[in-house]
């Protein structure tokens, strides 16, 4: 495998690299919503990369190796060497069907050479656990799923996707990766800190909460949040909740606020939350959440790793950076800290991460740090 990165700002950061363009060549595109010369920027990538499958996202802040950019592109190419592509995109039509296009996605590149699935979607009109959900139907344990949710900064108002080099929104896409030469770890981790009551979810439907404790989940959310309740749903990225599927259960996911809707008293969260499940609201700790991005890092799977080239995308979520503020750089700098030296890296922050739980099932995370990592064998 061999890779390359490039940056966006006033201009390139150095010429592509023509010689990497390849039907086996992936190429990672993450831009600020705030660029507006995307289209022309992308027009560069498919003129060099004409047989290349070039998939990518809008960010709420673009990961550039240990830095983090605002109003850029970041961009990764990734040319394997025995490794086959495949891949899958649809429109998103709502919400509700995200479970079908979950299905509709890991149908189209299942087979049993596949070891691999990267996805990203639009940020809003997609229910990130259904479309989980949907992919882990079809596929087992064994196929890894990661990706992300696309990303507006704060301003929860447009989101779209790069599809055969192209913006796209909403869309979901997925890529696949086949081949026993292939090799990926993830790993994903928080930092958050609880804050106040577990309480049982009364009253939900999909990602939409209505009740907790049979009181209306709005009014307590703002009580908690104050002041802050004004700048909903922004100021609720500061303030997630974890959640789990019942006071026994041990394993517990995070949710994060996309929108309010004052006259039901509700909020739509990125993932399901389950009626009977138990939520307790969380805060930042901002050593933490830097410790939670090493601790991502330190839990990737390396024992088949043998000094090839590493490549390595960080998806973070937004929350995470509005917290972090001027030290969002750190949890980027623990990052590559912890993985051998030479690793690339590239990512966004996000509006969800996808990642596989400890069960190996994928699922929609947020407010984490969450790691993909990938590398070619070059064994023969």
């Amino acid at each position: 495998m061999k890779t390359q990165t490039y940056l966006y700002t006033d201009g390139w950061d150095k010429p592509f690299d023509e010689s990497l363009d390849s039907k086996n060549t992936l190429v990672m595109v993450f831009t600020s919503c705030s660029v507006e010369s995307t289209e022309q920027r992308l027009k560069e990538l498919r003129s060099c990369y004409k047989d290349s499958f070039i998939v990518g996202a809008s960010t709420s802040g673009e990961i550039y190796n240990d830095e983090y950019y605002e109003k850029s592109i970041s961009v990764g190419v990734l040319q394997f060497e025995k490794t086959a592509l495949k891949m899958k995109a649809l429109p998103l039509s709502n919400a509700e069907n995200s479970f079908e296009d979950g299905i509709s996605i890991a149908n189209t590149l299942y087979d049993d050479e596949l070891r691999a699935i990267f996805v990203l979607s639009d940020g809003l009109h997609v229910n990130g656990s259904q479309l989980t959900k949907g992919i882990a139907s079809v596929v087992d344990d064994k196929v890894a799923v990661t990706g992300g949710l696309a990303g507006d900064d704060d301003r929860f108002e447009h989101t779209w996707v790069v599809v055969d080099g192209h913006m796209k929104s909403p869309y979901v896409c997925g890529v696949g990766f086949y081949g026993e030469d292939f090799r990926i770890a993830y790993g994903s981790e928080g930092g958050w800190d609880k804050l106040g009551l577990q309480r049982v979810v009364t009253k939900s439907k999909n990602n939409v909460l209505y009740e907790l404790d049979h009181r209306p989940a709005l009014d307590i959310y703002k009580k908690y949040l104050g002041e802050k309740a004004q700048g909903l749903p922004a100021t609720g990225l500061l303030f997630p909740l974890a959640l789990k599927e019942n006071l026994n259960t041990q394993e517990s996911k995070v949710r994060t606020i996309l929108g309010i809707n004052e006259e039901e008293h509700s909020i739509t969260f990125a993932g399901d939350i389950p009626e009977g499940s138990c939520v307790t609201l969380m805060k930042a700790n901002y050593n933490r959440l830097i410790d939670g991005a090493s601790r991502a890092a330190e839990s990737l799977a390396l024992q088949e790793y043998n000094n090839e080239e590493l490549f390595c995308v960080a998806i973070s979520c937004v929350g995470r950076r509005l917290v972090l503020k001027s030290r969002v750089e750190e949890e980027l700098e623990a990052v590559l800290d912890a993985l051998p030296k030479g690793t690339k890296q590239i990512g966004f922050y996000s509006y969800g991460e996808i990642s596989p739980l400890a069960s190996g099932r994928c699922d929609l995370h947020n407010q984490t740090m969450t790691l993909t990592l990938f590398w070619e064998s070059v064994d023969a």
